[in-house]
């Protein structure tokens, strides 16, 4: 028999939706926030119907979200019911655009109970029969990787499906740690050319001198050192995928190879005079503004337009939060593949504090954090004390300054992103005492990289090989 949870100190809302739902559900009820986790950890619930003081316990800063993510950890898919008098109606509001399924006001009406179940129902056999027709078009090892609750990536997966049949060339924009080479493999296992190799290239790590000869090849005694002719990156991706990362990064002469593909489908090895066609479709990737890039003289705009036939902005893990316990189970089921520990499950508290946290590195910092915790748990949950403690510092709200409405929302978006940048890379070099080599392999990205980061914001190694352990 399906379950019911009434979360409330309201006797008669208790009884009205136990006389209203007797027949057709196990309906248990508690008085407590506490009570009605330790009930959903037991036992499974198709619907919580909770009183808005009870959600409130305990919740910080009126975020709602926070509030409902530890019902969803311990059941991702139950629906959830807010109860409130007529004056706390506006809260009740606050928790359904939160997430919640909808809401109901005291005196509780049977017949209300009745059709909110009822409505709650038929919405979810036809978003079942969406998603089944969703399924349909992705292969069964990405299912995990499409389960979404974020609006803002439904969308995107929406896009990625319109997207990956065709021929077209995709720029994929999203801060570092975002998954754009993860959404690239996915374009390319749902393409024509799924069956081709899936080449990717990180051109950020590639250095300037050797980037022309591993993108296109060279041919004997194109340089000094060129002993032999070399297949470059593009002819091994033939009749398949490259992915370009960090497109950015790339030299000017190389620009002027890689327009020269996307125009006219040929090129030549350095040092070559064979035409060669390209038989490929290029996927890029940048977590820089190309176009304010090509405004500063920094990449062809001509390149640009070609690049950006059909642009994919990745949100950042801040935006889809929704997500977070879905992003956590696949990083667990990641690391069980390749260690002997029975760990599970993440602590609530853990989930909470995930859900608070700001997560300037994205899903790649996410990952780094749990593989940490793995290595250190002794018990089968990864506990609170396996993670940083700052991950838990109850740190004051931000003072919230008033947005500059005189700048677009690409100069302000820029803007922000850049502060959160340079505050990362200041704590991060501050953390290794300036070592560009550990600060590198803790941001995910090439010692080349971090060097340009660095002169964009005018940071020294120096000033931080001094500071106090």
């Amino acid at each position: 028999m399906k379950g019911v949870l009434v979360a409330s100190n309201n006797q008669s809302a208790c009884n009205a939706i136990r006389a209203s739902l007797r027949s057709e559900y196990r309906i248990d009820a508690v008085s407590s926030k506490d009570g009605c986790l330790e009930m959903f950890r037991k036992k499974r619930y198709e619907f919580l119907f909770i009183d808005i003081e009870v959600l409130r316990e305990s919740m910080l800063n009126n975020n709602y979200k926070t509030a409902l993510q530890p019902f969803w950890h311990a059941y991702p898919t139950a629906q959830i019911i807010a109860m409130s008098s007529q004056e706390m109606i506006r809260e009740a509001v606050g928790a359904v655009k939160a997430g919640a399924s909808d809401y109901l006001t005291y005196p509780i009406n049977p017949d209300e109970v009745n059709h909110i179940t009822q409505s709650i129902y038929a919405t979810i056999i036809m978003e079942s029969e969406l998603d089944y027709l969703r399924d349909r078009f992705w292969q069964e090892d990405s299912l995990e990787i499409v389960r979404t609750r974020s609006p803002l990536m439904k969308r995107l997966f929406d896009k990625v499906r319109a997207v990956a049949s065709t021929k077209s060339t995709v720029l994929l924009n999203g801060e570092t740690g975002t998954g754009k080479g993860v959404l690239s493999r996915l374009i390319h296992q749902h393409s024509n050319r799924k069956d081709g190799p899936f080449i990717s290239v990180h051109c950020g790590a590639i250095p300037d001198t050797l980037l022309e000869s591993e993108l296109f090849g060279h041919e004997r005694g194109a340089f000094t050192g060129a002993i032999r002719r070399k297949l470059g990156k593009f002819e091994i991706a033939q009749g398949g995928t490259i992915f370009l990362d960090e497109i950015g990064t790339i030299t000017s002469s190389a620009q002027i190879k890689l327009l020269e593909i996307l125009q006219d489908g040929t090129f030549h090895r350095v040092g070559g005079e064979e035409r060669i066609e390209a038989n490929v479709r290029v996927i890029a990737a940048t977590n820089t503004d190309l176009k304010k890039m090509c405004e500063a003289g920094q990449f062809r705009r001509d390149l640009y337009y070609r690049l950006n036939v059909f642009p994919l902005e990745i949100p950042p893990l801040r935006e889809r939060m929704e997500d977070i316990v879905y992003i956590v189970e696949i990083i667990l089921k990641r690391l069980k593949k390749f260690d002997v520990k029975e760990i599970h499950d993440v602590h609530p508290h853990v989930i909470d504090a995930f859900g608070k946290y700001s997560w300037p590195g994205n899903i790649r910092e996410m990952e780094n954090l749990i593989e940490r915790a793995y290595i250190l748990e002794k018990s089968s949950i990864l506990t609170p004390e396996s993670f940083p403690n700052e991950l838990f510092a109850s740190n004051p709200s931000p003072i919230q300054m008033k947005p500059n409405i005189s700048l677009s929302l690409a100069e302000v978006r820029r803007t922000d992103i850049e502060h959160t940048e340079k505050s990362y890379l200041k704590e991060l070099l501050a953390v290794n005492k300036g070592r560009i080599k550990e600060s590198a392999e803790v941001a995910g990205i090439s010692t080349r990289q971090l060097h340009k980061l660095m002169k964009k914001y005018s940071i020294t190694k120096e000033e931080f090989k001094t500071l106090p352990s």
